[in-house]
């Protein structure tokens, strides 16, 4: 039995459906928040299951490249653009690895800033 071509490139492909890459970027946006809650960035745990919603992402697939849409919730005060930069990334890398897409785009909105009590590092 021969092997053409074609088979070789229809056999053994794995397709990930947009909303499976849009969990996964959820998923990773949660985990960016527990760690940045630690460093004073993001809602953390405790924050996020008082007043925070979960993050919350869109994807669109064209081929093997991603677009994303996620929304957030951020702690505040926090410098906004290095913990939007450090949640960027964190969903990139997580997305690209687990779902075996590049992420050609990635759009963050901050859905609400929510006050964290400075003397406990938590919300006021």
């Amino acid at each position: 039995m021969t092997v053409t071509g074609l088979d070789t490139l229809v056999r053994g492909s794995t397709t990930v459906p947009r909303q499976v890459v849009a969990r996964i970027a959820e998923q990773a946006a949660a985990e960016a928040a527990d760690r940045g809650a630690r460093l004073g960035g993001l809602p953390g745990p405790a924050l996020r299951s008082r007043t925070a919603a979960r993050p919350d992402a869109d994807c669109e697939l064209y081929g093997r490249t991603a677009v994303l849409r996620l929304e957030v919730d951020l702690a505040h005060p926090v410098p906004l653009a290095a913990t939007v930069r450090s949640l960027r990334e964190h969903v990139v890398r997580r997305v690209e690895s687990l779902a075996g897409v590049s992420v050609g785009r990635l759009d963050v909105e901050i859905r609400a800033l929510r006050p964290q009590d400075p003397a406990r590092g938590g919300p006021r």
